[in-house]
């Protein structure tokens, strides 16, 4: 595709950022992103990293300079990441009894800072309408009722679009009984769940294509987005796609991997879109680990697919998805 081309596309069509995540500190993002392991692809040279951080401004910066008109930003608490983290600040004097004590307030703590950090997602999208929230969730660390409660009045009255988990750093399937309510709750309020996808650490493999069929057998309503077009498990997407035609997908993090040892080749991704369906897959940076618009550029540069179906991938289908209108 010419550059010209290229150009008068970015510039003249809607793009929309599915798969964003923020925080209101800077500093701790930077330290989170250059301590990430990105492993399941294998090692890549050259792989094109953000120089951003993940606070509002940075945000509206890379979303202006990649011409996006909207990005969903994704409120994402991992009750074992903060365990980790809250557990590494404790003072190394603590004995034993005062040590019991701040394991025991961390842990009471998670329900209470899962609710923080959704309420700050909706405050950011109220103050800049073009962002869309979409809230985390975790029934581990809320009892059933009250999760359910506060997703139900996040999406009442603090305008959350979504819901976002992450079975990988969660720790949890989806398709378990205390995560079921939560879908059930999806389905009735509308609103789509966007999943983390791709290879886990250990046994379980929480997020691997295949282990989104019992949910979608149960509830074949339910309207996921599954992140980074299975990751490391690529080749089972296609399955999943051909056995449940409601299901959507992102090509965030994938995209900037093509030709690692365990990702696809530039080639290898396009097929794999037109093969699931290039209605069916949306535009996502992962930003602030990737740059919004190197990953839109990215898109433009895939072999196979037609400029209508990069520009489909680029906003139009996540325009139809979630319902946008200027």
């Amino acid at each position: 595709m010419s550059e010209l081309l290229k150009r008068n596309i970015m510039t003249k069509k809607t793009i929309v950022d599915v798969h964003v995540h923020f925080l209101g500190d800077n500093k701790q993002f930077l330290f989170d992103k250059a301590t990430y392991d990105v492993w399941e692809y294998g090692i890549k040279d050259h792989v094109n990293f953000s120089i951003y951080g993940g606070d509002p401004k940075d945000i509206l910066k890379a979303m202006k300079s990649a011409n996006v008109s909207w990005a969903i930003i994704n409120s994402l608490f991992s009750a074992p990441l903060f365990r980790i983290r809250a557990f590494s600040e404790l003072p190394e004097d603590l004995d034993n009894h005062q040590k019991g004590l701040a394991l025991w307030n961390i842990e009471a703590s998670l329900g209470e800072r899962l609710i923080q950090y959704n309420h700050l997602c909706c405050d950011m999208a109220e103050a800049h309408p073009r962002l869309i929230p979409f809230i985390g969730a975790d029934p581990y660390v809320l009892p059933t009722v009250e999760m359910l409660s506060h997703i139900q009045e996040m999406v009442t009255n603090q305008g959350a679009k979504g819901i976002k988990l992450h079975q990988g750093i969660q720790r949890f399937f989806i398709h378990e009984e205390r995560v079921k309510p939560i879908c059930k709750t999806c389905i009735n309020l509308d609103i789509p769940i966007l999943v983390h996808s791709g290879l886990s650490r250990g046994r379980n493999q929480y997020a691997e294509p295949l282990a989104f069929f019992k949910i979608l057998k149960i509830l074949p309503k339910i309207k996921l987005i599954l992140a980074h077009l299975g990751g490391g498990a690529w080749r089972q997407s296609r399955e999943l796609a051909a056995t449940f035609p409601n299901v959507h997908f992102d090509c965030c993090e994938i995209i900037e991997w093509t030709g690692a040892p365990n990702a696809p080749t530039d080639r290898e991704l396009a097929q794999l879109i037109i093969d699931v369906g290039p209605e069916r897959v949306m535009l996502g940076s992962d930003f602030p680990w990737y740059d919004i618009k190197h990953t839109a550029e990215r898109v433009m540069e895939l072999p196979l697919l037609s400029a209508e179906q990069k520009e489909a991938v680029l906003g139009a289908n996540a325009v139809r998805f979630l319902n946008l209108s200027s």
